[in-house]
């Protein structure tokens, strides 16, 4: 069992940045591949961003390439979002995920989630 804590969500105007985070506890939770997505009201759960274990291949939603960077820090079992120019178009709830097995851009590619973080863009 893995448990993941989403952090860093608010309120923020168009144009700022925040860093989320999501920590990660439980059994071998630093080799779990991670995900964050996210969620408007009245949409479907969508992709942003996903890295592997180690760190060596992410994976970047086009919606928010070269704005948004995902990272994660092993040693502190946390995995990072970093968003800048931030547009309202991205206010959503914003969830972090986790898997064993590989990093994916689907729902189902994912095991265990938190229970969110919301965001909201100002325009």
């Amino acid at each position: 069992q893995v448990q993941l804590v989403e952090s860093g969500g608010g309120l923020v105007q168009a144009g700022g940045s925040l860093r989320l985070s999501c920590a990660a506890s439980g059994r071998s939770s630093s080799s779990y591949a991670m995900g964050w997505f996210r969620q408007a009201p009245g949409k479907e759960r969508e992709f942003v961003a996903g890295i592997t274990w180690s760190g060596g291949s992410t994976l970047t939603a086009d919606s928010v390439k070269g704005r948004f960077t995902i990272s994660r820090d092993n040693a502190k079992n946390t995995v990072y979002l970093q968003m800048n120019s931030l547009k309202p178009e991205d206010t959503a709830v914003y969830y972090c995920a986790a898997d064993s097995l590989a990093m994916g851009p689907e729902t189902y590619d994912y095991e265990y989630w938190g229970q969110g973080t919301q965001v909201t863009v100002s325009s």
